[in-house]
C-alpha cells in the first residue's frame, strides 16, 4: 500500500498546486442551501417521507436482487406505467443512478444498427460521454443547431444518434426541443435526450422540456434524485424500447434493483409534482433576479435560462474565494472547477430551490450584491 500511495500522492500535490483538488465536505445545515438539485423542494416533504416509509416497511430496506431475479414487484411494474404516463410515453424502466443509466444504456443502444454515428454537444454531462466511451462523437458546437445541422449533412450514415441535455447542468441553458427533433426527423436521426435537470422543473405540470414536442423523442432520460426529490433515474420510450433495454443493458440487468423507499418516494412525487405550477413559477422568477443581480455585478451567467445560474470567473482560485465569502455570509454555494467545466470557465453553480423562503432569498441576493 505505500508503494501505490506514493504513486498516487505527487498527483494530488499537482491538483491542489492548480486549485482543482476536491475534498469531501460536509453540508452545514445552518447554511442557506443554494446549491443543491432539489428544485422543488420535495426532499423533505412529508408526503415522500411518509410513503417512502410505507414502502420501506412494505418491502424491507433493500430490493434484495437485480429486478430480473426477485427485485421486481407488481407494485415497481406499476410505478413505471405511471412514470410512462407522465412523461406521455408507453413505457419507463427505473434504474438506481442517472449515471449508471447514461453509461449503460448508450451502450446497448449502439449496438442497433449499421455502424451507428453519434453527434453529441460540446457540453453534454460526463454520465453522456461515460456511455459512448470507445465510440468516435462527431461533437456540435453547444446548442449550435447550425453546425448539427451541417455535420449531419457531411456525415452519412444508415444509423445516426443525437445526443444532448435539453437543461444542461453547469450552464443552466436550454436545447430548443422542437427543432432538434425536427432536425433529427430531416436527416433520420434518433434523439437521446436527457432531462435531468428538466423532470419536474420545467415543462407543463414539471414533465419537462420533451413534452414541447409530444410523440416526437424515441428515447428520454431523467433521474429521480433532483426534482422529484428521491433517489434513481429512468427511461422512457417505446414499449419495444424498454423491451431490448430489459435483455441488452447491463447497467440494469447486472445491478441490484432501487431500494423499496426511493420507489415510494417517487410515488408521492408523482402525486405532487404535476400540481406545484406556482413552484414552477417562483422558481423561473427567482432564476431571473438572481441572474440580473450577477450581471450588475459584471458577472457573467452565460445564457442561463433555469433555476441553474452559473457565476463565470474563470480561474479556480477565484470561484473558491466566491465561494468561502457567500459561506461567510451564511450562503452555501459549490465551486465547479475544470474538468467538471471547461478549463478557464471555473463558475459558481448555484442551483434554485422552491423551497427557500423569500427572507432566504433575499439574503442570497444581498450576498451576491455585496461588493
Amino acid at each position: 500500500m505505500p508503494a501505490l500511495d506514493a504513486l498516487i500522492a505527487p498527483r494530488l500535490a499537482e491538483l491542489a498546486a492548480a486549485g482543482l483538488r476536491r475534498r469531501l465536505r460536509a453540508h452545514d445545515a445552518a447554511l442557506i442551501d443554494a446549491a443543491s438539485n432539489d428544485y422543488l423542494g420535495l426532499a423533505r416533504h412529508p408526503e415522500l417521507i411518509e410513503r417512502a416509509c410505507t414502502w420501506a416497511r412494505r418491502h424491507g430496506a433493500g430490493s434484495r436482487a437485480a429486478r430480473l431475479v426477485t427485485g421486481t414487484s407488481a407494485e415497481l411494474l406499476a410505478l413505471e406505467d405511471r412514470l410512462a404516463r407522465f412523461k406521455g410515453t408507453e413505457a419507463a424502466l427505473i434504474f438506481a443512478t442517472g449515471y449508471q443509466l447514461n453509461s449503460s444504456v448508450l451502450p446497448a443502444l449502439l449496438e442497433l444498427g449499421e455502424k451507428p454515428l453519434v453527434f453529441a454537444d460540446r457540453l453534454n454531462h460526463a454520465s453522456l460521454h461515460a456511455g459512448l466511451r470507445g465510440v468516435k462523437q462527431i461533437r456540435f458546437r453547444h446548442n449550435d443547431l447550425a453546425h448539427l445541422d451541417e455535420l449531419l449533412a457531411t456525415h452519412p450514415g444508415a444509423t445516426r444518434w443525437i445526443v444532448t441535455e435539453s437543461v444542461f447542468s453547469m450552464d443552466g441553458d436550454r436545447a430548443d426541443v422542437p427543432a432538434l427533433t425536427a432536425l433529427a426527423q430531416r436527416h433520420g436521426a434518433f434523439l437521446y435526450l436527457d432531462e435531468a435537470h428538466a423532470t419536474g422543473a420545467l415543462g407543463a405540470q414539471g414533465k419537462g422540456l420533451a413534452a414541447l414536442a409530444p410523440g416526437q423523442v424515441p428515447v428520454v432520460m431523467g433521474t429521480l434524485g433532483k426534482a422529484l426529490g428521491g433517489a434513481g433515474s429512468y427511461v422512457a420510450g417505446s414499449r419495444v424500447l424498454i423491451d431490448w433495454l430489459v435483455n441488452r443493458c447491463g447497467g440494469f440487468i447486472y445491478s441490484t434493483a432501487p431500494a423499496p423507499a426511493a420507489l415510494g418516494a417517487l410515488d408521492a412525487a408523482l402525486d405532487l409534482v404535476p400540481g406545484m405550477d406556482a413552484e414552477r413559477a417562483r422558481l423561473a422568477r427567482m432564476g431571473d433576479a438572481l441572474r440580473a443581480a450577477l450581471a450588475a455585478r459584471g458577472i457573467d451567467t452565460l445564457a442561463s435560462s433555469t433555476q441553474i445560474v452559473p457565476a463565470v470567473f474563470g480561474d479556480a482560485a477565484r470561484a473558491l474565494a466566491a465561494a468561502e465569502r457567500l459561506r461567510a455570509a451564511g450562503i452555501l454555494a459549490v465551486a465547479i472547477r475544470p474538468p467538471t467545466v471547461p478549463a478557464g470557465s471555473a463558475r459558481l453553480r448555484f442551483a434554485l430551490s422552491a423551497a427557500l423562503t423569500d427572507a432566504q432569498f433575499e439574503r442570497l441576493l444581498a450576498a451576491v450584491r455585496a461588493p
